[in-house]
């Protein structure tokens, strides 16, 4: 039986995991590596397997770093069922079908531009929106806590990660001969106490752990100091400024996070009025599949809504859909902005930066992680001049950094989760995340849990 890391292995995204043994073949995640051109390529050679050998695919969450190339494997012979949780299907309709029009258009455009330079031969997507829909078919849903039994020699249960929506750990049994191990695959884990969703749930068993490392470096500022700091943030650029407050998320999960508390800073009487547009074309639906899901969110949502169905004065929020509106937002003043994609490299949050990021008034709050090579991570490390659309764009808008706000778990909320397993697993591979925060979370694991731990290289095997 043997492990094979495709991604997210020294790196954050491209999230899929391979296993085999004698009588199966699957994979946990099949993600899209996001983050320049490196990305591109590593996308378009992503399978080193022929999928069409697979008997099925396990799905921690919709995140396109996880399931962005799901169409792909359909789109080359994968005819499997893939399970997920309810809610990650849910989204999935949505995301998948957005993900492919996102490579229909990016490719549109650079052709286009190889066009002008007499390159030859066009580019193709990577999949399309037809090819999303065939894979939507295949999806499987799964409740949280139900065993299900995909395969004879295989017996999993999906558990709630509290990351987003659907977001699930994964506890999988696997018969190999007389032989059973239990493997546990973290999936993005929560941070305890995120709006929302609910905390991650704690698993206690295990022979081999994969856990994520996004923010294996460091601690989250406290909920408390990040509304704090996003407030001020917010009120200081509508009120005295006049500008815009720009804030690239997430379609799924941030964008609702940020509605929520937005609503409950207004509730408390720490925001004024204001105007939030949500200009992201699936923004609406993903926010309707998150309140169809009532009974998952956590109770402070729950009452936030409450408060909102049952009263007249409270934000005006505005759901964006159609192109002709989106631009007309960069005509306005004094309005909050929250538009997809969360890392600033595609999506209709580049030409709201395009038209704000030269205006000293404006703030641009980064309220997510930002892999490296992204626009949105150039904007963190402080970049004066950034490239957008083949123009050269001023940075001059403040830039603020507010971590608190991240769905996934930092160290301390990482070693909590792994703290709680009664026994030494004999295996703890740390994966999803930049080399410098997997490495400081092994270090974290030697020094306080005294368990060995290690950092799988990309398209490494693991003998289990």
């Amino acid at each position: 039986m043997q492990l094979t890391f495709l991604g997210a292995a020294g790196e954050v995204t491209g999230s899929s995991y391979l296993i085999e043994t004698g009588s199966v073949k699957f994979l946990v995640d099949c993600g899209m590596f996001q983050g320049g051109r490196e990305a591109d390529r590593k996308n378009r050679n992503a399978f080193a397997f022929d999928p069409k050998t697979l008997d099925f695919v396990l799905l921690t969450h919709a995140h396109i770093d996880h399931s962005g190339l799901l169409p792909r494997l359909a789109a080359w012979g994968f005819r499997g069922p893939v399970y997920c949780t309810t809610a990650t299907a849910d989204l999935l309709q949505v995301m998948l079908k957005d993900s492919a029009h996102i490579q229909e258009k990016e490719v549109e455009w650079r052709n286009k531009s190889r066009r002008h330079t007499q390159t030859a031969q066009d580019l193709a997507p990577l999949y399309t929106v037809t090819q999303a829909e065939t894979l939507l078919n295949q999806l499987v849903t799964v409740d949280y806590a139900t065993e299900i039994t995909p395969h004879t020699a295989i017996r999993c249960r999906f558990q709630d990660a509290g990351h987003i929506l659907g977001s699930a750990i994964i506890e999988l049994w696997i018969k190999t001969g007389n032989a059973n191990k239990k493997i546990v695959f973290s999936g993005d884990l929560g941070q305890p106490g995120h709006p929302i969703v609910r905390d991650p749930v704690l698993i206690d068993q295990a022979n081999i752990v994969l856990i994520e490392s996004t923010y294996g470096n460091r601690l989250h500022r406290t909920m408390d100091d990040t509304l704090i700091e996003l407030t001020e943030a917010i009120n200081r650029t509508l009120n005295n400024d006049g500008g815009n407050v720009i804030i690239p998320a997430f379609t799924v999960g941030r964008t609702q996070d940020l509605l929520f508390l937005l609503i409950d800073l207004y509730r408390k009487g720490k925001l004024g009025e204001m105007d939030i547009y949500v200009d992201s074309p699936m923004a609406k639906t993903a926010t309707e599949i998150t309140l169809k899901h009532i009974a998952l969110l956590d109770q402070e949502s729950a009452d936030t809504l409450q408060w909102m169905m049952q009263n007249t004065r409270k934000p005006r929020i505005h759901f964006v859909q159609d192109i002709a509106e989106s631009m007309l937002l960069n005509q306005m003043n004094g309005i909050i902005i929250i538009s997809a994609s969360g890392m600033c490299d595609a999506g209709r949050i580049k030409h709201h930066l395009k038209y704000n990021l030269d205006r000293p008034e404006c703030s641009i709050i980064i309220t997510g992680f930002q892999a490296e090579r992204t626009l949105g991570r150039r904007l963190v490390d402080g970049a004066r001049q950034v490239r957008i659309y083949g123009q050269e764009v001023r940075v001059r808008a403040t830039i603020h950094t507010i971590g608190g706000l991240s769905a996934h778990a930092d160290q301390a909320g990482l070693l909590r989760w792994l703290g709680h397993f009664h026994n030494r697993p004999e295996k703890i591979l740390v994966v999803h995340g930049e080399l410098s925060n997997s490495s400081a979370l092994v270090r974290a694991i030697d020094e306080q849990l005294h368990w060995p731990a290690s950092i799988p290289e990309h398209l490494s095997v693991v003998q289990l």
